[in-house]
């Protein structure tokens, strides 16, 4: 999430009560968890095997719970509870605003799109051309919409992130300040749900479509002209590159990327990164003609005993 202008880094550490590491005119533009940042971000680390990764990442600005040297060119936040603080930010700058009516006066909607009763389209959302928007959608806070979009009923796009830190006294919520992009001519079956980034964008790419009852996860990337299949589900952090296709009930983990081209067929589980160009099979999923001589094998398995029995090897 970027801010709306530049904020100098005592300001951010007055708002958080910490202290500082660093040029305090230094400009903090933008507000990202480790996945999504980039330069003039502030993010947060708060476990030691994860300070590395912070402190050398593009982010400008890490709230830390360690007094350590701070990197040229960065500015560092002290403060006990990095996530505490991290999380206040997001609420401070990105707040979540009651709606006060099905569409929020706020929302852009362009010529010829139908917004069917009993939907909810929340503020500042942007909603292309000659769209259809199904009864009982849900389109929370902040999405973007291109053309020719359509969206079954009682899906919901910009869900939050399932995202929490556990800790003795139970779970704490990572608030999400991302949003859900859906480009020219995607089209979401019913009972969906596309949740948007904790702080970047969740994107379906130009010409994807979903089935009925696909759930995909906070700040992954779909390519353009994707069939994603029914009861199919997507964790975060994942990238699926361009003309994939994913039969039904197909899992698939997170941090990965599916190649451009891949076919997955319906029950796999996808545990890695897959090259593109392949159909695959299986869970965890291999290519399908290797899983299919292994069913083939594991079938005859029972006849093998047999035979082995018979001539007393077993």
């Amino acid at each position: 999430m970027k801010l709306t202008s530049p904020l100098p880094l005592k300001q951010i550490a007055a708002l958080i009560n910490a202290t500082y590491s660093g040029d305090a005119d230094f400009p903090v533009c933008g507000i990202n968890e480790i996945h999504m940042v980039s330069e003039g971000d502030v993010t947060f680390v708060d476990h030691p095997k994860y300070y590395t990764k912070a402190l050398s990442s593009q982010a400008s600005v890490v709230i830390i719970n360690q007094q350590v040297d701070c990197p040229e060119g960065k500015a560092l936040l002290f403060h006990d509870d990095p996530f505490a603080a991290y999380t206040f930010l997001v609420r401070k700058f990105m707040p979540f605003v009651a709606s006060t009516a099905a569409v929020s006066p706020t929302a852009v909607i362009g010529e010829g799109t139908v917004i069917q009763p009993g939907a909810f389209v929340g503020n500042n959302v942007t909603i292309g051309r000659n769209c259809i928007i199904h009864s009982n959608v849900s389109i929370y806070d902040h999405c973007v919409l291109g053309d020719n979009v359509v969206i079954h009923s009682n899906s919901v796009v910009g869900a939050d992130a399932y995202y929490f830190q556990s800790k003795p006294e139970g779970y704490r919520k990572l608030e999400s300040c991302g949003r859900v992009v859906l480009h020219d001519n995607v089209e979401i079956g019913a009972l969906c749900s596309v949740d948007r980034g904790v702080s970047g964008d969740t994107v379906i790419g130009k010409g994807t479509k979903f089935d009925n009852h696909v759930q995909v996860g906070h700040d992954t990337q779909i390519g353009s002209n994707c069939l994603i299949g029914a009861h199919t589900a997507i964790a975060g952090v994942t990238r699926i590159e361009d003309d994939v296709i994913i039969w039904a009930k197909v899992v698939v983990n997170k941090d990965l990327v599916v190649g451009k081209g891949a076919v997955i067929l319906a029950t796999s589980g996808i545990d890695k990164s897959i090259p593109g160009g392949i159909t695959y099979f299986g869970s965890p999923a291999i290519e399908a003609r290797k899983k299919w001589r292994e069913v083939a094998i594991m079938r005859k398995l029972p006849e093998i005993y047999d035979i082995l029995r018979e001539k007393g090897i077993l």
